[in-house]
Order: C-alpha cells, then structure tokens, then sequence
C-alpha cells in the first residue's frame, strides 16, 4: 500500500540549468596521502532524497568535471579527490549534455579530511530561482509526499496492530497448554477451565480493543473488521460479531481486486455465529460461501462447521455437515466419528434383545473411523457403542490391553 510519488525532478529542476561545456575529466589517479574524501546525499526540491544521477566536484564553476561520483539510489555518493576548492555539481541520470541540475560553490577538500556535503535542493536559494508554475508543482508535491507520509505512517500502525493480534490469537489457541503450566499438573478441571476462559477473555479483549480503534482510523480495510469479528464472537457479543463480519465481506466484494481468502475467512467466522446461536440455515449457507470464496481452504472450513455443530450437540446439524465435509475430504476420521455421533440419536432399542439399534449409516460411519484410526483418541469409544449394537469391529482396531 506504499505509494512511490513521481519527483519530477527533471521538472523543477530547470531553474538551474545552464550550458557547460563538457571536457576531457581530468585525471584522478593522484596519490592517496593527497587526496581529501567527500560524502553526502542528494535531496530534492520536496525535501526527499533523490536517487540516481551524479555529482562532480569542478576547479572553474562547473564547465569541466573534475572528479564525478555516482549517486545511489537512497541519494548517497561519496568519493576521494585533490585538495582544492571547488563546485559541486549534480546531474539527473536524464540532464541533458551540457547541461546541470543544481551547483554548491565553495567546496572545500582538504587532504586526508572525509568532507561531509549534502546538495539540498530544498534550500531557499534553489527554491527561489523556480518559476512561478515550477513552485506550484513543488507545492502541490509537498502535499501529496504529506499526504503519503501520512498513509505510510497509519499502515506501519495497523501492520504494528495486526501482528499484535496474530500473537493474541496463538496465546488464545494455547490458552489450555498455559493454563495447565501455570496451575500444575495437581490443579482440577474446573480450575484449569476457568484459567482458561480467563486467558482467553483477556486476549479477545486486547484484541477487540485494537480493532475498534483501528476501524475508526481506517474504516474501508476489511481485514480490520473480520478481526474486529473475530473478537467480538469470542466475547460471545454476536450481533455485534455479525455485524463486523457482513462488513468485512461487503468492504472486501466491493474492492477492485478481492482477496477471497479474506472473504472466506470472514464468511467462516459468521458461519461459526449462526451455528452458535442456532441458526443452521444461515450457518450452512455462510460456511458454503467460504468454502466457495477460497477453494484452498474448504476442507478447513467445511470440518470445523460439522465440529461446532457436534459442540453445540445439533445432532442433525453434525451429522449433515459432517457428511458434506467429507465429500471433499473422505480422509479425514474426526469427521466419520462427528457424523456417527450425530446419527446415534436416532438409534433405537430392540425390545427382544434389549440391543441398541444403530441406523445404517452410523454403523457405516463408526467402521469408517476405525479403519482410519484404529488407535484414534476416540477408538475405544467406538468399538464399544458397534459392540453394544452387536456390530462388527473393524478387523485393524485393537482393544487396549486391560492394566
């Protein structure tokens, strides 16, 4: 989002231009015990340095080109010449022969002396040899490098505020780990629960607090609003989350090129509301249009639509979800259990045999898991609902040896 203003350097210079008569240079191959050193940098008219070009040093004002030094693209040269006084001349890399874009007279090197010389063409003197159209070409690029500081200077503030709510979000994804570090591995987990929401709450609260700030400074960046969102929900404010998140997906479609992992992402987390409030319509339709909005990531987005179903206990909800996530990535087991655990509501009892009766496509999906993690965290669990329902178990699951 940096912006790299035109100088026009070539423009505002030609008050000082005049003809010069370009000679032979003269030779520079002196002894080092009598040369003096100089350095410095180029400054436009604006008051920015001014890359490229050159800078000589000339013994009669400018007509011949005694020693010349490039000048780098952040504005420095420096170089080594004869003692003497002299004039500084800078030239554009477009100046044309014969020609020059500023002089400093008066400069003096001195042997075995590092002369430091800026040429300002920013300086009254400069300034005042403009025409009247030059100087208000200065002044309107004066205002625009102002207004470009301006930008850089709140972007650096909001990249500063991002990377501090990226680290937020790491302590509020390790909030468990931290919790249980700091009360000890003897501490219950009613403590370790509360610790966490703790940690948790004091995060989404630094990182609600940064995000309003920072819409307020900067109202048209969605980015800001889908962390605003993404706060807001953790605080369980949801209308609030809701309303942060439709604006992020507007502010981003609306762009000239939208970044679509964006809109996923925002489309995730108001999916992620809908399903919390129970909302499943709304919640099925806003993870689809994540998955849509950025391809990549819909097997992400598609599971952990089926998880928060399968943590609000919307049996139905899971169960679909789940099935519709594993169209796109059958592989994955999490999603054969979550899909099984939706289904068990509708198993009923056989009067005869007091067994549970599992519906077809739990049994299904309870073999899926085990075939794709027989030593899965979930395996012992399974094993036992298929042989309660006097099912089958899968051939590659082993019970645990009894202690």
């Amino acid at each position: 989002m940096k912006r790299v203003l035109s100088l026009l350097l070539g423009l505002t210079a030609a008050a000082g231009l005049f003809t010069l008569a370009i000679l032979p240079a003269r030779s520079q191959s002196q002894p080092a015990e009598k040369m003096g050193k100089i350095h410095g940098r180029v400054i436009n008219p604006t008051g920015q340095p001014q890359g490229g070009g050159t800078e000589s040093l000339s013994l009669d004002g400018g007509h011949t080109l005694d020693f010349t030094f490039p000048v780098d693209s952040t504005g420095a040269y420096s170089g080594e010449a004869k003692p003497g006084t002299y004039t500084l001349v800078y030239r554009a890399p477009d100046t044309p022969a014969g020609q020059m874009v500023d002089s400093i007279r008066g400069v003096k090197i001195v042997a075995g002396v590092d002369l430091e010389q800026d040429d300002d063409m920013s300086r009254q003197e400069y300034i005042d040899k403009m025409t009247p159209e030059q100087k208000k070409q200065l002044d309107e690029l004066k205002k625009e490098n102002a207004e470009a500081l301006k930008a850089n200077t709140l972007i650096n503030n909001l990249n500063a505020d991002l990377k501090a709510v990226g680290g937020d979000k790491k302590d509020i994804d390790s909030a468990t780990t931290t919790a249980t570090q700091a009360l000890g591995a003897s501490a219950s987990k009613a403590d370790i629960a509360a610790k966490v929401e703790e940690i948790k709450t004091a995060k989404y609260t630094d990182i609600q607090s940064l995000m309003t700030k920072d819409t307020g400074l900067k109202p048209d960046e969605a980015l800001l609003w889908n962390n605003l969102g993404y706060a807001q929900a953790g605080l369980k404010n949801y209308d609030d989350a809701i309303t942060s998140y439709k604006k992020a997906i507007d502010l981003e479609t609306a762009s000239k090129k939208p970044r679509m992992p964006v809109i996923g992402a925002a489309n995730e987390g108001l999916g992620e509301v809908y399903a919390r409030t129970g909302k499943v319509p709304e919640a099925n339709a806003a993870f689809d249009a994540a998955a849509k909005a950025d391809p990549a990531n819909a097997p992400l987005f598609l599971r952990n639509e089926a998880v928060i179903f399968y943590q609000q206990n919307n049996n139905a909800a899971e169960a679909a979800a789940a099935d519709e996530a594993i169209k796109i990535d059958p592989n994955q087991a999490l999603l054969y259990y979550i899909k099984g655990q939706g289904l068990i509501a509708n198993a009923t009892v056989d009067p005869k045999t007091n067994r549970i009766v599992l519906p077809p496509d739990c049994v299904a999906a309870y073999q899926k898991y085990l075939e794709l993690a027989p030593d899965g965290p979930y395996a012992g669990e399974v094993a036992g609902i298929l042989q309660q329902a006097g099912e089958k178990v899968s051939s590659s699951y082993k019970a645990p040896k009894a202690h």
